[in-house]
This record gives C-alpha cells, structure tokens and sequence, in this order.
C-alpha cells in the first residue's frame, strides 16, 4: 500500500512529506551511506540528492585541500562540507535556499561534525560582504538556469563563475571549481584563470565531475589527472596539458593484445600522453585504441586479440558469431546498427571491436578479456 494512501503516521508530518522523505533516503543507500545509516537525518527533495556529490568524490575532493579555512560558496545538501571539515580547521557553508541550509545545518550537527557554519545566504554576495581572507573557496555552480534550463558551460552557471572570479582571488590563494563532466576541458581552461590542475574524476568507470584547482598567479604547467575511483583499487593516470600536442606516436596494425583506456582517461584526453607512457602503438589518429606484443598494466579493459577480419557481411557470417560484447570506435556504424544488420545478441565471454587500421581499412578485432 503507497505511504500516501495511509492514515498519517507522525504528528506533524504529512504523508506527502514522509514518502518524499523514503524516496530520497532510499537514493542515498549507495551514494551517502553515512547519511543513510545515521538516525535522524533529514532528506532534501531527490533532485538535490542528484545534484550532490556521492561520498566517494566527496573523500576524493578534501585531500585536495588543507589548511586553517574553507567556505563553500554552494554548499547544497553538505556533503562536500562535512569531507572538506575533516581537512580543515573551520569550513563556512552557504547555500542560497534557506530551507535547504536549514536541512544541512541540522544534519551536519547530527552527524557531529562541529567546524562548520552555516550560512542561509548566496555564497557570493557573503564573499562581498566578508573582510575575511580563506585558504581555500570551493564553488560548484549550478547547472540548472532558470532562463535556460540545464546548461554546463561555466558562464551560464549559477552563479557565473567567470564573471566573479577576480572576486574570488580577493579572498583567497586557491579555489577547487567542480563543474559538469560535460564540460570541454580546453574550454575550461580557456575560460578560467590560473589553472594549476585539472582532475578528471570517475566512479566505477563512469566520469562524474571534473575538478580545477585554481592558483593565484600560477603560471606553470598544468597537470591533467585522471582517476577511477573504485572500492578494490583506484586505477589513476597523470600528464602535462601542454605537452599532449606534441608527442610523437608510433601507429601499427593489431598485435596480441589489445587495450582501451577507462573513462576517465578518455575524457581527459590524454591519447598520445598514454601511448608514451606503455609504449603502446596506436591503430588509428582518432581510434584510442591500443596495441603490444607483451601484456602490460594498465587503467583501462584488457583483451587478447584472437582473430583480426576486414569488416564485411561475409567475414561476420565466417566467425560464426551469434552473441557477443560489441564496441565501436571510429566506425560508420552504431553498436545498435550492427547488431540489427549482423543479427548479433548482447552479452557472452565474446568481444568484438569494429575500428579502423592506420590506413583507415574497416576491421573487426575478435578479442578475449584479460581478467585481473
């Protein structure tokens, strides 16, 4: 029977309000286990519990900073504030909606974490107001516009951080921005200033944000790093923005083993980077697929290169293939489009991928997973 069609159960509490409040803890049961195993938490509407960050980035984030003081200039649900409040002396929490604040304020002091304030107020018109100076400002504009509906390019965030950045500077050496993983990182490299690090961060192979971290007056190089976050062991891969253009990469035809890069990598862009670093030949310019003679370590999937057919009908029909995992890069057709014209089911110890040689021929690699 729905929560909502029973008589009400706690004095004070409407039914409405007490299945809002099971829908959005039962969100939480991955993402933020404290929170959900702790009695006495209250939950905000399951869009702000989509919105935050999970647990796991969260501890990924506060050992990026240290010192005396941090204000977080959106601080939402609090679960960045509560990480950031185990590295720091004081945090300052403020978010703009004063129920949510309200709902974060009371959480935090049941979860009895004690350094941190929190303020029912824009995080930037508090920096306006504040004669205050912090060893760290972190800002993860909204992504939601009320002109524009869902966006992720920083200036058409809420609030627009490109435009209260020399703001920002006044108050502090060094600022942890959290965008959209969406977001192109050239743009926002050209976008912000000081760049020092960019952190491309996934869970479980699925990029979730992407993380600057800003320096006044930083004029170095900027380290790109990408990490995969998982419980058994986080796989990460670091190199130097500038130096990516101009590596040189040795291109070949299939070996014995093939590797494709995790997520994170991807994103990061760090092709070229990646073949330096394992020595790997690549297949294609615009493929990210690669390829050894020897096996080697390495963040990302792993397969044994079986057999290695030009790509037609009647090299499919050879294989005799009737199930099989299916992934494409660089190829005219879909995964879905293949499996329709090839008539080729989902699933299977089976894993075929439908690429380019360095001489732009259509080829189909029937692999084997390497099993860590």
């Amino acid at each position: 029977m729905s929560v909502l069609l029973e008589k009400p159960n706690f004095e004070g509490v409407s039914q409405k309000e007490l299945a809002e409040q099971i829908e959005a803890k039962k969100k939480c049961q991955d993402k933020l286990t404290t929170w959900f195993n702790t009695p006495n938490i209250y939950y905000p509407n399951k869009l702000n519990i989509e919105q935050t960050s999970s647990e796991t980035t969260a501890a990924y984030k506060a050992q990026m900073v240290s010192g005396k003081s941090l204000v977080d200039l959106t601080g939402g649900f609090g679960v960045d504030s509560y990480f950031f409040s185990k590295k720091m002396e004081s945090v300052l929490h403020c978010e703009i909606t004063s129920e949510l604040s309200e709902i974060a304020c009371h959480n935090i002091k049941i979860l009895g974490q004690e350094n941190i304030e929190c303020y029912p107020v824009d995080g930037v018109g508090f920096l306006k107001s504040s004669t205050s100076n912090f060893d760290w400002i972190y800002i993860d504009p909204s992504r939601r516009n009320d002109k524009k509906g869902k966006v992720f390019l920083l200036e058409d965030c809420l609030p627009n951080l490109p435009e209260n950045l020399s703001l920002l500077f006044e108050k502090t050496q060094n600022i942890l921005v959290k965008t959209s993983p969406l977001l192109d990182i050239k743009m926002g490299i050209e976008t912000l200033e000081f760049v020092k690090e960019v952190h491309v961060v996934a869970v479980q192979n699925e990029v979730k944000e992407l993380l600057f971290i800003l320096e006044k007056g930083y004029t170095g190089s900027i380290q790109i790093k990408s990490i995969d976050l998982r419980p058994e062991q986080n796989n990460g891969y670091n190199f130097l923005w500038e130096e990516e253009p101009h590596i040189q990469v040795h291109y070949g035809e299939p070996a014995s083993y093939l590797y494709e890069p995790n997520a994170a990598i991807l994103k990061s862009g760090g092709f070229k980077s990646v073949a330096k670093a394992y020595n790997f030949k690549k297949l294609h310019p615009h493929s990210h697929l690669y390829v050894s003679d020897e096996l080697m370590d390495f963040p990302g999937r792993r397969f044994k290169i079986q057999l290695v057919l030009p790509y037609s009908k009647k090299s499919l029909k050879s294989m005799g293939v009737s199930k099989a995992n299916i992934t494409t890069r660089n190829f005219p057709l879909s995964v879905a489009e293949i499996r329709k014209k090839h008539k080729i089911k989902d699933g299977g110890s089976r894993y075929l991928f439908f690429t380019r040689s360095i001489n732009d021929a259509l080829l189909v690699l029937d692999c084997k997973k390497v099993v860590d």
